[in-house]
């Protein structure tokens, strides 16, 4: 059930950002909440393997690297799905951003409710 709350969390989350965010753009909620579990998926099974392979680099960057391999998985997702569209990588990065800080707080308060 969390599993499925947070999908709709984040499926909500992407509409708002596509909403206000010039160069995404979300054509549902039933794409966004495609958009949520392709990036759920990607960020499982992917992200790892790349975040392994980019060690050197993240350390040098201090991290912020991990920033750049974010919108990667933004514009992979972009590549997958028709519905959604993101215009270039700058728009990505910003995007991916703004939707981990957004799911930060959105995920903060689902935990306090367990409590």
């Amino acid at each position: 059930m969390n599993l499925i709350l947070r999908l709709l969390i984040t499926a909500g989350i992407v509409l708002l950002l596509a909403h206000f965010l010039p160069g995404v753009a979300v054509s549902g909620f039933a794409a966004a909440i495609i958009v949520a579990v392709v990036l759920a998926l990607l960020n499982a099974i992917l992200k790892p393997i790349l975040i392994i392979l980019t060690i050197p680099i993240t350390i040098v960057t201090l991290g912020l690297f991990l920033l750049v391999i974010n919108a990667c998985i933004i514009l992979l997702a972009d590549k997958f799905i028709d519905g959604f569209g993101v215009n270039g990588f700058w728009t990505a990065l910003l995007f991916s951003i703004l939707l981990s800080i957004s799911q930060s707080i959105a995920y903060s308060f689902l935990n306090e409710k367990k409590k």
